[in-house]
């Protein structure tokens, strides 16, 4: 069987060859992968001259590139564009990884030559990223095990693989819960207050389920959002939120209590087998925020400006439902359709107006442009490039010179096999070799509302800001230009990820941003210049509560990260975590039966476990960041060039803190943050 990872891939810019690759074909290539990175390491342990930063942790920098071409394709694919059997790969594949890395970062041999390197430091010379790739190879084997005796490093070895697994299932469960829901109407009246397109789009889907002449409904956002926003019916409301929260809490074998409290034991476990007292310390060692206690202060002091506004909003809402006539308590499944409808009402704005400014294609065409007027890059339609979908469109990316820097792939609807909400993700990551430039292949996936049979792809512009946002976290790994493909793009502090993308939505809120792509997609017409003034105003509309949000998932990940292990194993009742951690930030009444922590797929099924809190810390940098380009000109380009030169292009090359400070003249400061919500004057 030929196997196209174990082939050179013979596709433009070398893209892996989507459509040749099948299921079958990703043990054996995974399997050949591990063998190569095996005698990759042999050599490197074998070699009788003395360890030295070139001979040991340049050489082990770069291998692995077999690794990549297989790993990259089967994650990313099982989160964009999986299936049954695909599951079943990452299943078998994702022990048998963490196996591998288990092996390497507790090979004695290699361990002893990196101590070596890094017990030389002072005397190497080294460049600041030679010694941030030193600092990190030796701590990256610290943190997995490598200095541990023996019971222990069996443990640890344990541990992870469990982990890895418990991670998948996490996922899996929430994503068949999700594609299991389908709320099927059949009374036209049951729609009232939908706007056309989501009725237009429930119809088709339900003809597509198999239910021709009704309207069908499902958990993923571009259908759940706007229901909960305009649908009249309020027992309805109350059954799709009840749905959405009940995700993996039924009691079946998708529940996820057991995982979370499996998943939560076996870190702090982790966490103590390397000599950490949670597993929050352990993550934090490695963030900007350095420690627990620093999250938590963060967290309240925000919580503390935020949570008197919050309830004055919460009011206002309820003072409005008595203008119209509600004579019932507010209650969770309401907050969106009454606040939609109070904003309305504040500010004569709602999507349906501003949505025909916001046709799909114009605004990538609009990030585009930004992204030109900003970093001087351009991007070309290639449509020679392999993608994994038919709805993935595939671009050139080119610099200043004209030549291509990057490539950049674009996937925007939502599909069963395709996980919710959006994200950025590589398939290769830049790098130098001897051979020049390796260029990245960069991806942004989202679940955008598509097209339907009579109206083209419209954004709502929470969409727009979204698109922005990820298009961001592109630039970053677009931008870079470091030696080290392991320090590059966004290889960097987690809760320094988000500061390219959050700035980054702070454009499509400027009428100079907005001019070059927000015309009406029939008129042509631009969009009136007091649309652009509402949406800013309304940007800051109910940001309290917002805030308050934002900061409770805060809070719950802490809850759930910044335990010891003996408390950690004595966790009974999922719930009762949930309630204790959620009790500062409390807003509604409980709703019985339902749960976050068990869908809480950022912290249970992802990168974010000790770090939610990231979002808001990332919050503070962009807005204080963003002040610069506010006090020089959004487009400056002497501004402009700075941030790609100390921040995008840098990737994880230097600490964060000193990026930022080389950029900014300064640390950050929450008061930009504090005046654009509204929180202070």
């Amino acid at each position: 069987m030929n196997n196209p990872f174990l082939e050179d891939f013979k596709t433009p810019f070398d893209v892996p060859p989507f459509d040749k690759i099948k299921v079958e074909h990703y043990m054996p290539a995974l399997e050949k992968a591990i063998e190569q990175s095996r005698d990759e390491i042999d050599q490197i342990t074998s070699n009788e001259e003395a360890p030295t930063f070139e001979n040991t942790i340049e050489q082990m920098e770069a291998g692995g590139d077999l690794m990549e071409k297989v790993t990259s394709v089967l994650f990313n694919l099982n989160s964009a564009e999986t299936s049954d059997e695909l599951q079943a790969v990452a299943m078998e594949a994702s022990p048998v990884l963490s196996a591998f890395n288990n092996e390497i970062k507790q090979n004695e041999k290699l361990w002893s030559r990196i101590k070596a390197v890094y017990d030389q430091k002072a005397s190497l010379n080294l460049n600041e990223e030679q010694s941030m790739l030193l600092e990190k190879t030796y701590k990256g084997f610290v943190r997995s095990g490598a200095d541990l005796d023996g019971a222990k490093k069996e443990r640890f070895k344990e541990v992870t693989m469990e982990l890895s697994k418990l991670s998948l299932q996490f996922g899996e469960n929430v994503l068949a819960e999700t594609n299991e829901y389908l709320k099927v109407i059949d009374k036209e009246e049951d729609l009232k207050g939908l706007p056309k397109d989501v009725i237009t789009r429930a119809a088709a889907k339900a003809k597509e389920k198999g239910y021709e002449g009704k309207w069908a409904f499902t958990l993923q956002a571009p259908s759940y959002v706007p229901f909960m926003e305009y649908a009249e019916n309020r027992a309805l409301r109350e059954e799709l939120y009840k749905a959405y929260m009940r995700k993996s809490l039924k009691g079946n074998d998708r529940d996820n209590q057991e995982v979370v409290k499996q998943i939560v034991a076996l870190r702090a476990e982790l966490a103590q087998l390397l000599g950490y007292n949670t597993y929050a310390d352990y993550v934090l060692e490695e963030r900007m925020a350095e420690k627990p206690d620093n999250v938590e202060a963060f967290l309240n002091d925000l919580l503390e400006k935020a949570l008197p506004k919050a309830k004055e909003e919460v009011v206002e809402i309820k003072e409005f439902m008595k203008e119209l006539g509600a004579d019932h308590e507010l209650q969770r499944w309401d907050w969106a359709y009454y606040s939609e409808k109070l904003r309305k009402k504040k500010y004569d704005l709602d999507d349906e107006l501003t949505k025909p400014y916001f046709k799909l294609e114009n605004v990538i065409d609009g990030v585009f442009k930004t992204a030109e007027k900003l970093y001087g890059i351009s991007f070309k339609r290639n449509e020679n490039i392999p993608v994994y979908h038919e709805d993935v469109l595939a671009y050139e990316v080119l610099d200043e010179k004209g030549e291509v820097s990057s490539l950049f792939f674009a996937d925007f609807f939502p599909r069963d096999g395709k996980r919710g909400g959006a994200w950025m993700t590589s398939y290769r990551d830049q790098r130098k070799t001897e051979n020049g430039k390796v260029i990245p292949l960069i991806s942004i996936v989202c679940n955008f509302t598509p097209s339907s049979e009579d109206t083209p792809s419209l954004l709502k512009f929470d969409e727009v800001q979204t698109l922005f946002h990820e298009f961001g976290h592109a630039l970053h790994g677009m931008l870079a230009d470091t030696t080290y493909a392991s320090l590059s793009g966004t290889h960097v502090y987690w809760d320094f990820v988000e500061l390219p993308s959050q700035i980054m939505e702070n454009w499509c809120y400027e009428k100079e941003c907005l001019d070059l792509f927000a015309h009406h997609y029939e008129t042509g017409e631009l969009i009136p210049e007091d649309y652009i003034d509402k949406i800013k105003e309304s940007a800051v509309y109910h940001e309290a509560y917002a805030t308050v949000r934002q900061l409770s998932f805060g809070l719950l990940d802490m809850g759930w990260h910044d335990i010891p292990l003996e408390n950690a194993k004595e966790i009974k009742d999922v719930m009762a975590v949930e309630q204790e951690a959620f009790a500062p930030t409390d807003l509604f009444p409980a709703v019985p039966d339902t749960n976050m922590s068990v869908q809480f797929s950022h912290i249970f099924g992802g990168g974010y476990a000790a770090g939610y809190y990231s979002y808001k810390w990332a919050e503070v940098l962009d807005a204080d960041a963003f002040s610069v380009f506010q006090e020089k000109g959004v487009f400056d380009k002497e501004t402009a060039t700075l941030f790609k030169e100390t921040v995008l292009s840098q990737g994880g090359t230097v600490h964060p803190m000193e990026l930022y400070k080389k950029f900014r003249g300064q640390e950050p400061t929450p008061e930009a943050l504090l005046k654009r919500a509204g929180l202070i004057g």
